[in-house]
Order: structure tokens, then C-alpha cells, then sequence
């Protein structure tokens, strides 16, 4: 399925969403908020896929912010910034909760929008070259505490106040050091590297990889709020499955496993 600004494609075992405005470094309009919600619902519902990869059209950017050619009209009052916050929100929540694993294949500029994007994903493998900010603070913007909090569970307080503070680029050597990627590769590699590193997962147990997304998101949650009923549901469903079974009995025969996440 495909739209003028936001593109679908599967391949085998693996999702590929791609922000298709390069014009524009891949800029987010409204609609393209709206519709990467349904693209990333669309792909947690499809039981054929088992992994979730987000990019931009081009080689200049991954995402290079909120297109701010709207923002006199969709957001100049309390009221229109609240409903294009919503609709932002969703699209990033959307991908931070599917039950499938994310990676974010980033090349060229990671701004503002981007690096929410990017956050919102499990993983993040970027190009040599790539540039990572938030100039919400050059814009008078005020940022979401849900934006903040993503940013600060990956990079600690300190790194995110100099991002926010700053508001300047950094380098991707810099987004490294930092933790706010998890792999830098030659420009030239990403997409390989980015199809390796998907496959491999998608050849793992999926109530196991899903089991830990689920943990690990519960660990990030304040204590009062977590639902130890669920990780104790998420755990015994893979001990309670047929891949469970199959993954012993592969181990003994000495074969690859054949997981279908039941």
C-alpha cells in the first residue's frame, strides 16, 4: 500500500515504512502522522510480520523534523496544537507499543520529528554521516514530558538536557557515545546491515522477542506503575507454547529452530 508521502512494503518476514517526502528531507505533515498510525497498526496486526523497519526516501535524511510549513494553520492556537500533538503522539506511541520489534535505519539528518521517531523504535542503526538534534529550543517550541522521558530512558538526564539545551547537531560519533543509536555502519552498508540485523531476529522465537519488548518497556516504567501481572502473563506464554517445544527439540537435533510464534 502506498501514499503520496508515506510508503508500505513487505519483504518476507519483515515490515519496511518509509517517509517518502525527500523534497522536504522527509519532513512530517499531519496526514503523515496520521497515516504512519495506521501503517504501523497495519503491520502489528499481519501475523506474516515479525519485524518493523522505519526509514526516509533518499539519501539526505531519515527525518529531518514536523513539516514547519504547517504550523501557522495546524498549529497557531491551545486547540490545534493539542489535536497535531495527539496525532504525533499516536504515530510514535503506535510504534513504541506494537508487539513486534522496530528499528530505525537512519541516514542523512535525524531532527526534532526524527528523533522521536527514532526513539520510539526498539533499535536505531545509523550511516556514517547521519546528524542527530532537537531545536525546539531555536523554534520556542515546548516539548511533550512523554518526548522528554523517551529521550531521557535512552541517553541519561545529562546528555538529554545538553540536546535540549544546545539545541545544535551532533554528529553520528556523537549519538554513539551517547547511546542514542545502537550501531554506526558505513553509509554504503546501512541497509544491508539493517536487513541482516532483521532477519536474525525474525528467526527468533516471536512470543519470546516480543515477551522481552514487553519487560524491558515495564522495567523503563515507574515502579507504582508497572504490571508485574502482565510479565508474569508474557513469560509463561513462551513456556506455554509450541516454539518452546520446538526450540528444545531443535537444540537436541542440532537444526535450526522453525518458530511460528504459537
Amino acid at each position: 500500500m502506498q501514499s503520496d508521502a508515506m510508503q508500505l512494503e513487505t519483504d518476507g518476514p519483515i515490515g519496511w515504512i518509509t517517509f517518502n517526502n525527500p523534497a522536504r528531507r522527509n519532513a512530517v505533515s499531519l496526514a503523515m502522522w496520521q497515516r504512519l498510525h495506521r501503517l504501523v497498526d497495519e503491520l502489528g496486526g499481519n501475523d506474516a510480520i515479525r519485524v518493523i523497519v522505519v526509514k526516509g526516501a533518499g539519501d539526505e535524511a531519515f527525518v529531518s523534523g514536523a513539516d514547519i510549513s504547517e504550523f501557522d494553520a495546524l498549529r497557531s492556537s491551545p486547540e490545534t496544537v493539542a489535536a497535531y500533538n495527539r496525532a504525533a503522539e499516536d504515530a510514535t506511541e503506535s510504534l513504541r507499543r506494537v508487539g513486534k520489534p522496530t528499528i530505525a535505519m537512519i541516514r542523512g539528518f535525524c531532527i526534532g520529528g526524527g528523533v522521536s521517531v527514532a526513539l520510539s523504535c526498539d533499535l536505531r542503526i545509523a550511516a556514517a554521516g547521519s546528524r542527530f538534534g532537537v531545536p525546539a529550543a531555536r523554534l520556542g517550541l515546548g516539548y511533550e514530558f512523554k518526548g522528554v522521558r523517551k529521550l531521557v530512558d535512552v541517553v541519561g538526564p545529562a546528555f538529554a538536557k545538553e540536546i535540549f539545551f544546545t539545541a545544535r547537531q551532533f554528529s553520528a560519533e556523537e549519538a554513539l557515545a551517547m547511546g542514542l543509536i545502537n550501531r554506526l555502519v558505513p553509509a554504503a552498508g546501512l541497509e544491508a546491515e539493517v536487513r541482516d540485523c532483521a532477519r536474525s531476529i525474525a528467526a527468533n522465537a516471536p512470543l519470546t522477542v516480543a515477551s522481552i519488548k514487553t519487560l524491558v518497556d515495564q522495567a523503563l516504567e515507574d515502579e507504582s506503575q508497572r504490571d508485574m501481572a502482565l510479565c508474569r502473563e508474557v513469560v509463561e506464554r513462551c513456556f506455554a507454547s509450541r516454539d518452546y517445544v520446538e526450540g528444545r527439540t531443535a537444540f537436541l537435533e542440532k537444526r535450526a529452530p522453525k518458530f511460528v510464534g504459537r
